[in-house]
């Protein structure tokens, strides 16, 4: 948890990746998220039929390929500035096919796909317990942080 930690400036409740499974820098990351019902957001979403918001999903997809950006950058010798932020600039081919309950382990796959100076663009998966969840292409920007 700490080495996610590091390389991503989420905290809880919004740190949606807790462990990192294997990861080959420049080609693929596999993490996973545990759907506890103590998560906040079930409180409203939906209360007596929890169900885990899409856009979350995404989110936790994006989370673990920023992490694989930062590992892949990393094997590479380079040098992250500290006040460079990886932002989640966009998300395309969204396709989603079972809800996510709580108890379920929600397995987070992405692959590296292209770079062309501070863009990156990752091919994403989520699973649960091997079943399809969601796909999506998410791309991924560098900013300067504003303080």
């Amino acid at each position: 948890m700490m080495d996610i930690q590091a390389h991503l400036p989420h905290r809880y409740p919004f740190l949606l990746v807790d462990r990192v499974v294997d990861v080959e820098a420049g080609k693929t990351i596999v993490a996973y998220k545990n759907i506890s019902f103590n998560e906040p957001i079930f409180e409203g979403h939906f209360p007596g039929d929890p169900i885990f918001p899409g856009v979350m999903i995404i989110e936790a997809m994006a989370q673990a390929a920023g992490l694989l950006g930062f590992y892949t950058v990393e094997s590479q010798n380079i040098e992250v500035a500290e006040d460079s932020l990886y932002l989640f600039v966009g998300v395309d081919k969204v396709r989603f096919k079972r809800p996510v309950v709580p108890g379920d382990r929600l397995t987070l796959e992405a692959s590296f796909v292209s770079a062309k100076r501070t863009i990156w663009k990752f091919d994403c998966k989520a699973h649960v317990d091997g079943e399809f969840v969601c796909a999506a292409m998410i791309t991924c920007a560098e900013k300067k942080k504003s303080r």
